[in-house]
């Protein structure tokens, strides 16, 4: 082991697998690219002095000690990572808070956390001080701007590192009060192998990552995995998708990960017919369900669409539509990757037959330890995190995600899943944007109402009720119709673009009202 490792790893026996897994790829190619942001190319060996500097100013000039929550504000920003792996070293829990919050809802997540320490970046500087009242704040750049001293005598975590806590990462709260999932250093390792199974990762791979890192889509999926794996990682600090085509013809990136907005965003792009899309080995998308209109887009440029289905608290790779089955298998999720177990259960918590819609319910290494705060939640028991979505799986194992428990709309006595309708809408002319919400009804006890968003110059009357009723009767059951068609400017969704149903259902029965 190198000097400098020494120092880094000094005052514990066993730093973790996180960081030598890292350290692998600094001792075998210091010079190796790691990671492209904000103008600049960090070598590995430089991202390890980086790490080496945040720690011992961590530890030095703020006094974190393990088990301390250590949060970020801002965009997207390589010292991120390297302060990730700065608290794996010295135990300290790692948080990443969502910027497009509100001042009320970051304090209400930092007081939850019980945070000792928030870096920021210059736009989030004022709403750094407004939620770190309580706690020190500083400039992210202050981890490394001056040299510090790592002292060889570092505090030791209580735990070993693989069962020590290292993220604790909060829910977008779209059904609730947000909770914080605790992932530990040994979860993180465990998502990071399923990641490389999902994508062939090697270390001749490059990333291009634009996925907000306050997630654990934009961070665990693709961009720690490659780190661990030796890759590259080109990082923007948010998406934008005149900047993510340019990207593809100057890095030349083989994967990349993206949501239905993000998609969506790129397939309008004046630039899309033209773009270079030939480094591509593949793009994954996760997040919400994949409108089929998408997924052929990218098809017909002859790069595979895969999928990465999971949760904030499940690492979040889980079910994995791997690159080389994507074409075969459009739409659906895919099989578990190797160290996860998958129960579909009924409402008895028994599981389903094959071909039976059942709630999918996930255990494995990778998943969270538990719910910071709340050990007897009800979504995690028995190492089993209990989804709330409906799914069936075929005879080979393959899984198709139907849509949310909490969605499914029960009208008549028949199961409609909005999902299924969704997707319909999404391939007809004139629609950018559209959801289906159940709402209470006195002889069906619920019915599904559309909400569309029209997109530039649509055909705004063959959107109306009975035109669109027509010509979705063409693709699905009757009874699964809309009642009622709302057309919207926009809807409510989350910072990762997942409809916020529950707003909705909620502005749709005030109208109603």
């Amino acid at each position: 082991m190198s000097e400098r490792a020494d120092r880094l790893f000094a005052g514990t026996p066993d730093p973790g697998a996180l960081l030598r897994a890292l350290h692998a790829h600094v001792s075998a190619a210091p010079q190796r690219p790691a990671l492209h942001s904000l103008g600049r190319t960090i070598s590995y060996g430089k991202l390890w002095r980086r790490v080496e500097r945040a720690c011992a100013h961590l530890a030095g000039t703020w006094g974190v000690r393990p088990g301390d929550r250590v949060a970020t504000l801002c965009l997207n920003h390589d010292l991120q990572l390297a302060l990730l792996f700065a608290c794996a070293r010295l135990g300290a829990i790692f948080v990443p808070l969502n910027f497009r919050l509100a001042v009320p809802e970051l304090s209400a997540i930092a007081a939850h956390a019980g945070i000792r320490m928030l870096f920021h970046d210059a736009p989030h500087a004022q709403a750094a001080a407004e939620v770190a009242a309580a706690a020190m704040h500083a400039p992210i750049d202050s981890l490394i701007d001056r040299p510090a001293a790592l002292d060889t005598r570092l505090p030791q975590p209580s735990q070993p590192p693989g069962q020590a806590p290292l993220l604790l990462v909060y829910t977008s709260g779209s059904t609730g009060q947000p909770k914080g999932a605790l992932h530990t250093q040994a979860g993180l390792l465990a998502n990071a192998r399923a990641s490389w199974w999902a994508h062939g990762m090697t270390q001749d791979d490059h990333i291009l990552s634009v996925l907000p890192l306050f997630h654990v889509g934009g961070l665990c999926i693709q961009t720690l995995p490659a780190l661990l794996a030796g890759a590259q990682v080109t990082l923007h600090q948010r998406f934008a998708p005149d900047a993510w085509l340019a990207a593809l013809a100057q890095t030349r990136a083989t994967l990349a990960l993206m949501v239905p907005a993000t998609l969506r965003a790129v397939l309008e792009h004046p630039g899309w017919p033209q773009a270079d899309l030939s480094s591509l080995r593949g793009v994954m998308a996760g997040s919400s369900p994949i409108p089929r209109a998408y997924i052929d887009a990218f098809h017909a440029r002859g790069v595979p669409l895969g999928q990465v289905y999971g949760a904030t608290e499940t690492g979040p790779v889980s079910v994995v539509l791997r690159l080389d089955q994507a074409m075969a298998r459009p739409g659906y999720a895919g099989w578990p990757q190797p160290e996860v177990r998958v129960r579909l259960a009924g409402a008895d918590g028994t599981e389903v037959a094959d071909g039976e819609v059942g709630e999918l319910w996930l255990a494995g290494a990778n998943l969270m330890q538990g719910y910071w705060r709340q050990p007897d939640h009800p979504d995690f028991r028995d190492g089993w995190f209990h989804s709330g979505d409906l799914a069936h799986r075929n005879a080979d194992g393959c899984i198709e995600v139907v849509g949310r428990s909490k969605d499914m709309i029960i009208s008549g006595g028949e199961n409609i899943y909005p999902a299924e309708i969704e997707n319909v809408l999404l391939g007809l002319p004139g629609v950018q944007d559209c959801a289906v919400v159940g709402l209470p009804d006195p002889r069906w006890g619920e019915v599904p109402v559309a909400v569309v968003v029209p997109a530039a110059g649509a055909d705004r009357a063959a959107l109306a009720h009975e035109a669109l009723r027509e010509t979705l009767a063409l693709s699905i059951a009757r009874f699964k119709l809309p009642r009622r068609v709302v057309l919207l400017d926009s809807l409510p969704k989350s910072a990762l673009g997942k409809v916020l149903k529950p707003q909705l259902r909620a502005m749709l029965a005030m109208s109603s009202g």
